[in-house]
C-alpha cells in the first residue's frame, strides 16, 4: 500500500518510480494466472479506488498543501486540503507552484472561485458534472492550471450542446475568440448561422459583437424567413449598439437588397432609421436591386456581372423558397412529397415556378451491398441485411425547362431539433443540381432509436430549400 504523505521538494522522481512500478507490478500479475493460463483473469477494483480517492479529498487525509482560494475582489476564501502528487499528476503549473512551498493563495474570478471544488474533484476522480453557466469557468481553469484533458472535455460539451441549442452561442463565441479556441468559435459561428431567426430574437442577440456581426453577414448559409428579416434584426441591432458609422455603414452593405422585393425595398426607403441616417452608404446597392428586379436576368446580365453574392439567395424559410417536411415513424418505410420554388430572386421570374419532387428512403442500399443471387460461378453471396442501408433524400425537377433563365439550383436540406420549445436547426445538407442527393444524407443518425438526437417525438424535421444560382456562362461584356 502506498501512503501519500510530505514530500520534500525535488523528490517527484521517487513518486514517479514507486508509481511506474506500481504500474507494471499490476500488469504483470494480470498477465500471469497460477494455472498457467495463457491470458489471466482482470481484476476491476477501479471504483472502490474512486471511492477511496473522494474520501480523500472530502476528508484531507493525509493532506500536504493547502490551497486558499479567493475570489477577485472579495474577502471570499474557500481552503481546500489537497494532496501534491494528485495535484501534480495533472498540472506542470501545480507541480511548480508546489515544489517549494506547501500553502499557496490563488485568485481566481468568482464563478472560477465557485466551481473550483469540481475542479479539484476532477483532479481526483476523473469526472465531474457541468452546468451550462459552469462551462466557461472549468474551461478557463483547466486552460490556466494545463489540464489538457479536462479542457477538450468542456470543449467538446460545449460544441455538443451547441448542436442541440442548448448553449449560449453568443456568449461562447466571444469566449472562444478571447483564448484562441478555433474549434469553438467555428462551432458557435456556424450554430448561429443556422439558427439566426431564433437568435436574432432573443437577449443574446444584444450581446453580438461588431466582429461577430461581421462574421455573420456575409454567409450564405444564414437561415431566415427572408433578407428583409436580416435587415430588421440588423436594424435593432444597430439602434441598440450605436457603432461608428463605419461600422453601420459597413453591415448596411452586407444585405443583399435584390432578394428584397421592390414593395418591401420602397417601404424600407420611407420608413427606416437606419436607411434615413445612413442611405447615401447604400444608395448604389438600392439602385442596383430596382434595376434587378426590372428586368429579365438574361438581359440585365448583359451590362451586370450576376455572379456576386448579393445574386444569390440565403437559406430562407418563405414558401417561394422551398416547404417543411414532417416525416412520422421516419424508420418505416420509403416517403414521397413535392413543392414548388420561385424560378429565381428577380421580380421579372416572381410569378414563375419550378415543381420539385422528393424521396426519402430510410434504408437505401448501395449497389454494392444491394442483394445478389450468384456470382460468375454460380456461387450464392450472401444477401444484404436491412441495417446495411442508410437515409437516402433524392431531390429532383419535375420536368426539365427548370434552367431556362440561366440558373442552376442549389438543394439544402435542413435537420430539426427541438430545445426549450423551440425548433431549432441541427445539421443542414446541400447539394447542386449536378447531384440529385446529399450523400452524407443522416450517415450517422440511429432513426430506429426513438429517443435519437436526430427526432423530434419519433418524427423527422425538414426543411426543403431550393436556391437559384445564376449560371457562370453569363458574362458581363468586357
Amino acid at each position: 500500500m502506498l501512503r501519500l504523505g510530505y514530500t520534500k521538494p525535488g523528490s517527484w522522481a521517487s513518486f514517479w518510480a514507486i508509481l511506474t512500478l506500481v504500474g507494471l507490478v499490476t500488469r504483470a500479475a494480470q498477465k500471469t494466472d497460477v494455472g498457467g493460463e495463457s491470458t489471466g483473469t482482470s481484476i476491476n477494483h477501479s471504483q472502490t479506488l474512486l471511492q477511496r480517492l473522494q474520501e480523500l479529498l472530502r476528508q484531507g487525509n493525509a493532506s500536504d498543501v493547502v490551497l486558499r482560494v479567493q475570489a477577485t475582489g472579495t474577502d471570499e476564501v474557500r481552503v481546500f486540503h489537497a494532496h501534491r502528487l494528485l495535484l501534480g499528476l495533472h498540472s506542470e503549473l501545480f507541480r511548480e507552484l508546489l515544489s517549494n512551498q506547501s500553502e499557496v493563495v490563488l485568485q481566481e474570478p468568482r464563478d472560477g472561485a465557485a466551481v473550483f471544488d469540481k475542479f479539484i474533484r476532477y483532479l481526483y476522480c476523473g469526472e465531474l458534472i457541468v452546468l451550462l453557466a459552469q462551462a466557461i469557468p472549468l474551461h478557463r481553469l483547466a486552460t490556466k492550471y494545463g489540464v489538457s484533458s479536462l479542457q477538450r472535455g468542456v470543449a467538446d460539451y460545449m460544441r455538443a450542446h451547441l448542436a442541440g441549442g442548448a448553449g449560449p452561442a453568443v456568449g461562447w463565441y466571444h469566449y472562444a475568440v478571447s483564448t484562441g479556441d478555433e474549434a469553438l468559435r467555428q462551432s458557435c459561428l456556424q450554430f448561429l448561422a443556422w439558427n439566426l431567426s431564433a437568435v436574432a430574437g432573443s437577449a443574446e442577440w444584444g450581446a453580438v459583437s461588431p466582429e461577430l456581426l461581421a462574421q455573420l453577414l456575409p454567409r450564405s448559409d444564414l437561415v431566415l424567413q427572408d433578407e428583409l428579416e436580416l435587415f430588421h434584426a440588423l436594424e435593432a441591432w444597430l439602434g441598440r449598439a450605436r457603432p461608428p458609422p463605419a461600422v453601420a455603414e459597413r453591415a448596411l452593405r452586407s444585405i443583399r437588397y435584390p432578394m428584397i422585393p421592390p414593395a418591401q425595398l420602397f417601404q424600407l426607403q420611407a420608413r427606416s432609421a437606419a436607411l434615413a441616417r445612413h442611405g447615401p452608404a447604400v444608395a448604389d446597392l438600392l439602385l442596383q436591386a430596382y434595376q434587378f428586379h426590372a428586368a429579365s436576368p438574361l438581359h440585365y446580365a448583359k451590362f451586370f456581372d450576376v455572379n456576386g453574392s448579393s445574386f444569390l439567395p440565403r437559406n430562407y424559410l418563405a414558401p417561394a423558397w422551398g416547404a417543411p417536411w414532417v416525416i412520422n415513424n421516419p424508420a418505416r418505410d420509403d416517403r414521397s412529397t413535392s413543392f414548388q420554388t420561385q424560378l429565381g430572386p428577380s421580380g421579372h421570374d416572381s410569378g414563375r415556378r419550378v415543381t420539385w419532387n422528393v424521396l426519402f428512403s430510410p434504408r437505401w442500399l448501395p449497389v454494392s451491398l444491394r442483394p445478389v443471387y450468384a456470382d460468375a460461378a454460380g456461387t450464392a453471396l450472401p444477401l444484404a441485411r436491412p441495417e446495411d442501408g442508410r437515409p437516402r433524400l433524392v431531390v429532383t425537377p419535375a420536368s426539365s425547362g427548370g434552367d431556362a433563365a440561366g440558373v442552376s439550383f442549389q438543394k439544402t436540406v435542413l435537420v430539426g431539433t427541438r430545445q426549450h420549445g423551440r425548433l431549432l436547426v441541427r445539421h443542414a445538407y446541400s447539394f447542386h443540381q449536378s447531384s440529385e442527393e446529399a450523400g452524407d444524407f443522416l450517415a450517422h443518425a440511429d432513426l430506429q432509436r426513438r429517443n435519437s438526437e436526430y427526432l423530434v417525438e419519433n418524427a423527422l424535421h425538414l426543411h426543403l430549400i431550393v436556391k437559384p444560382v445564376y449560371h457562370p456562362l453569363i458574362r458581363t461584356p468586357k
